[in-house]
């Protein structure tokens, strides 16, 4: 687990759902601030599934103009000890694609 200084983007139907240069990176994926997406993108999910070591997650569905990706984010409410790094933080996948933003040219 480490934290990722680049920045980061996520979008969803040719929409910027959330975008920062302070992530959390676990397994590959990136774990954004909820600060850093954008509001009512989110939408509630009753899903849920457990990590053996990170706890249990909970789900949301990405919303974008109407279209919907369901359960394409997650997050540990109480996440275990070992990922508390995580608390707070929001996953994507299910379409969602996250990528690494290049510097402008003056920031490099």
């Amino acid at each position: 687990m480490n934290r990722h200084r680049a920045s980061v983007r996520a979008t969803w139907n040719g929409s910027v759902i959330a975008e920062s240069d302070d992530t959390v990176v676990v397994e590959g994926n990136h774990y954004f601030s909820r600060s850093s997406i954008a509001a009512g993108s989110l939408l509630d999910s009753s899903t849920r599934s457990l990590c053996p070591w990170k706890g249990l997650a909970s789900y949301h569905s990405v919303q974008v103009d109407g279209v919907v990706a369901a359960d394409a984010a997650w997050y540990y409410p109480h996440p275990s000890p070992f990922a508390r790094r995580v608390k707070g933080r929001v996953a994507f996948w299910n379409g969602v694609v996250v990528e690494t933003v290049p510097p402008a040219p003056d920031q490099r």
